[in-house]
């Protein structure tokens, strides 16, 4: 018994070891380099934002820190005297960096607000309400995606003007509030993939169609209207130019102009390229939270919606 077993052994073919599989060695290669790519950025930003102003010049090619230093930070949150923010490389401009933040809470969350609300009333329309043109119209009005938006700028600048809301919250968020082509869009196709007997139900219990909205629609939608929530607040938070062009006064200034004042030159002549790197990675701290709690919901909504 022994010896057929020893037999039954040596005729068993040895395993050969598995070939290398070029492509998946390729495509971890290629994803390694994709998160290189993206984190790379911001690790550089890290770097000199903790680096001392005056030696990011003599080190420019290390990749740690020049001169630890948790100096810009303190410009930044208004924690250094002039004399200090000069003698680390800054300009010793007043910032008021919480002003700011406020001023960019309140315009985005104008904005957020409003349009969501005006967007699902367009969606609503364009997806349950049943009248003459109605594809036609929608498909105008998202044809206007194809508009680049500096091309609105001047018409808006005047309108805004012309209306005394320069330097105002209300200036700076009135061109964003009403519905956009991509919220409509989006609003409508969750629309038309819920079912309609539920709406047919209200209808026969006598409701009219704001209630049926109101009471019906919305409830169902909170998913993807969060999701927009999300998505338009983000929007509001990273404008630059609009904001720049109406609302450059320090009492509206948002955030992503008032990180302007770190490039202005400081008495040795150069930009505080420390603060600007400190008050950026601050600025985007609020969205990358918000990216890491609500990532999977945006990427779920925009999938259940149909957008590719």
């Amino acid at each position: 018994m022994t010896t057929l077993t020893s037999a039954a052994r040596r005729r068993r073919p040895l395993s050969r070891p598995r070939p290398l599989n070029w492509g998946r060695i390729a495509a971890w290669a290629a994803l390694v380099v994709a998160i290189l790519v993206t984190v790379g950025p911001f690790l550089w930003m890290l770097r000199t934002a903790l680096s001392n102003n005056h030696a990011l010049a003599t080190q420019s090619s290390n990749l740690l820190p020049a001169d630890f230093t948790w100096g810009a930070f303190a410009r930044v949150f208004g924690l250094q005297s002039q004399a200090e923010a000069q003698a680390e490389g800054g300009s010793g401009a007043s910032i008021s960096f919480w002003q700011y933040l406020l001023n960019s809470l309140i315009v985005s969350t104008m904005i957020t607000v409003s349009q969501v609300f005006f967007s699902s009333l367009a969606a609503y329309a364009f997806a349950r309400l049943r009248w003459r043109g109605r594809d036609k119209v929608f498909a105008v009005f998202l044809g206007t995606l194809l508009v680049p938006t500096i091309f609105t700028a001047l018409p808006n600048f005047l309108l805004i003007k012309n209306l005394g809301l320069l330097n105002t919250y209300l200036g700076i968020a009135l061109p964003s509030m009403l519905m956009t082509p991509f919220a409509v869009f989006f609003l409508r196709q969750f629309f038309l993939g819920m079912s309609r007997e539920v709406e047919e139900a209200a209808m026969l219990d006598g409701a009219r169609h704001g209630r049926i909205f109101f009471q019906v629609v919305l409830p169902n939608a909170v998913a993807p209207l969060a999701t927009l929530c999300l998505l338009t607040f983000i929007a509001a938070w990273n404008d630059y130019f609009w904001p720049l062009l109406v609302g450059n006064a320090p009492a509206v200034r948002v955030l992503t102009v008032g990180l302007g004042v770190f490039k202005s030159q400081s008495p040795q002549g150069a930009p505080d390229w420390s603060g600007l790197m400190a008050a950026t990675l601050v600025s985007a701290l609020p969205i990358l939270l918000l990216f890491i709690a609500f990532g999977k919901k945006i990427v779920n909504s925009i999938g259940f919606s149909g957008i590719k």
